[in-house]
């Protein structure tokens, strides 16, 4: 029998459900939990194993399960519970996850996930936990500006411990992305954009790595920047973006800020949208729109940024 099986990861624990006989089971998330696991699945050999993205707890899982040869896919949280209330199963616990997660592999058939690579683990640690600390900053920041006088020394060492570590871990950063001639190439080809700095362009070389591999449609749909249609009968809702790769998707509209003003492609779509009367941020996120569209024929042509070529094959 085609077997799917739903794995609800957390902290502490791997909550597994086989959807053919659905039987469930609990193991500890430690190599000890995860060797029986993969032993099991793989003698088992089903058809695809589901997980959820939960920031890095699945990480050892989704390696140990691909090392062994058994399909996996990690899908968004978001489209496990959207389904989860489509099936009509509100409730939520751990082995209800586990059982939702083998019901939508059952169902949906999302696509495997390739092995993570040691070194692509670790750039998409050091960019999150870059991010990580760029949030903390300014929640300590907002935090200065109400403080206490007698807190607010506290509060600016803290800053600048902060600060400096932001500037280790882009050093870090750096250091692997150089080090790899892959990733060079890419880091080079990306920053060659007007408006896509080291930032960025290290946040798309480790958390979009399927930039320049896919079709227009298909990696605007990845990151979310789709725009999905809300009509019903004879009403037209307004188009929105959602669901996709959050920070990836937050890089871009940063980039889009910055290429509005020293990207002439971008500066000039952007005039374009709001002459004719579009919100400004609804301008803003046409040119991430864009500017990924560039970023991808870039990399698929593994040409350095041309006003010309990017205006022509970026439409």
């Amino acid at each position: 029998m085609a077997e799917f099986v739903g794995i609800d990861v957390s902290k502490g624990t791997l909550d597994v459900c086989w959807r053919g006989s659905g039987q469930t089971v609990s193991v500890t998330n430690d190599d000890a939990g995860i060797a029986g696991l993969v032993e099991r699945l793989r003698a088992d050999r089903p058809v695809l194993v589901v997980l959820e993205a939960t920031g890095g707890y699945e990480f050892p899982i989704v390696v140990a399960l691909g090392l062994a040869g058994v399909p996996t896919a990690v899908v968004n949280p978001r489209q496990a519970r959207d389904f989860a209330k489509a099936v009509g199963r509100l409730a939520k616990t751990d082995r209800i996850d586990a059982a939702i997660l083998a019901h939508f592999g059952e169902a949906v058939k999302p696509a495997p996930r390739a092995v993570p690579q040691a070194e692509v683990v670790e750039l998409e640690a050091l960019v999150a936990r870059r991010r990580q600390l760029v949030e903390m900053v300014v929640a300590e920041k907002n935090r200065l500006a109400r403080a206490a006088a007698k807190i607010k020394p506290n509060i600016k060492v803290h800053v600048t411990w902060l600060e400096e570590q932001i500037d280790a871990i882009s050093d870090d950063l750096g250091k692997a992305i150089r080090r790899s001639p892959v990733w060079r190439e890419k880091d080079d080809l990306l920053q060659s954009i007007p408006g896509i700095g080291n930032v960025i362009a290290r946040t798309l070389v480790a958390e979009l790595p399927e930039l320049g591999a896919l079709s227009r449609g298909q990696i605007t749909s990845l990151v979310g920047l789709a725009p999905h249609n809300a009509d019903s009968g004879q009403h037209r809702g307004q188009r929105r973006i959602w669901g996709g790769r959050a920070s990836v998707r937050t890089a871009l509209y940063m980039g889009a800020l910055a290429g509005v003003r020293y990207n002439p492609v971008l500066r000039a779509m952007y005039k374009r949208l709001v002459a004719s009367g579009k919100p400004k941020k609804v301008a803003l996120i046409a040119c991430a729109h864009k500017l990924l569209l560039i970023a991808n024929a870039i990399l698929t042509n593994r040409t350095a940024w041309n006003r010309q070529l990017c205006a022509a094959g970026a439409r």
